[in-house]
């Protein structure tokens, strides 16, 4: 827990925006549609200040809480873009709880601090790389709504996603399908430039064996689709699975160093 090390800025920012997360949050039953918005746009605005103030502030930091935070940014970004095409789209109250658990968890454990890298194309390669957690994640996001849904519908009841089961089901292969060439991106540049990169060689380490399962999880998932038509409960949980893993790749390493071992990677 490094919670001297955050800023009175960072601090009022984070704590803002949870504060505006926890509106639709708490109170998403008795919230007007406009009331709720607003609230979601205020927390998702003051969440990227507090990105960016940790980010790219005087002194930088980033670990295992602030990827997690990234991601919860990310993917309700991708819920913004969304609701602009399917307006029925019903998810808000269920993202603004993990906005504000993503970004309270990045201020008790703001990471360590960022060294200055000799090579151009290290933030080009973290910009992969969250690219993909955040594409995977809206995934996995997806296919929770498609799971919830499907369970509706068995029971005879209103699908609570407000989108029809095949609309979700194809966003949630389209986020998969995207992630998954970002992971693979990301994972060439590793292995190939990892030197240039890291200033070290390539190696094998659970980091690396836990992100090589994720992706042959997900290629598994594309493949399944498009020769076996893998669908429903099958596709649902290699997509957990495989999020699983690139979690505990690189969130679960960082936690494993900053928390447990107490030292940067």
């Amino acid at each position: 827990m490094i919670l001297s090390s955050a800023s009175p800025a960072s601090v009022a920012l984070t704590i803002a925006a949870a504060a505006a997360y926890a509106v639709p949050a708490a109170g998403h039953a008795r919230l007007s549609e406009r009331a709720a918005r607003t609230a979601l746009i205020a927390a998702w605005v003051l969440h990227a200040g507090a990105l960016a103030w940790g980010l790219l502030g005087a002194s930088p930091r980033f670990g295992f809480a602030p990827a997690l935070s990234v991601t919860a940014w990310l993917v309700l970004t991708v819920y913004a873009v969304e609701r602009q095409m399917f307006p029925q789209l019903r998810a808000r109250w269920a993202l603004a709880g993990l906005g504000a658990a993503a970004v309270l968890l990045a201020l008790v454990f703001p990471g360590t601090p960022l060294h200055v890298s000799g090579s151009p194309w290290l933030p080009l390669h973290w910009a992969l790389g969250v690219a993909a957690y955040g594409l995977l994640a809206a995934a996995v996001v997806h296919a929770w709504l498609m799971q919830r849904t499907e369970q509706t519908m068995r029971l005879g009841e209103e699908p609570q996603a407000g989108v029809p089961l095949l609309t979700l089901e194809r966003l949630t292969f389209r986020f998969a399908t995207a992630g998954f060439v970002l992971l693979s991106a990301t994972l060439l540049a590793g292995i190939f430039f990892s030197e240039s990169l890291y200033g070290r060689a390539w190696r094998w380490d659970h980091k690396t064996v836990l992100s090589l399962l994720a992706w042959v999880a997900f290629a598994l998932l594309l493949l399944g689709r498009a020769r076996f038509g893998w669908r429903g409960r099958k596709a649902v949980r290699v997509i957990y699975v495989g999020s699983l893993l690139l979690l505990l790749a690189y969130v679960g390493s960082r936690f494993v160093l900053e928390v447990v071992l107490g030292r940067s990677a």
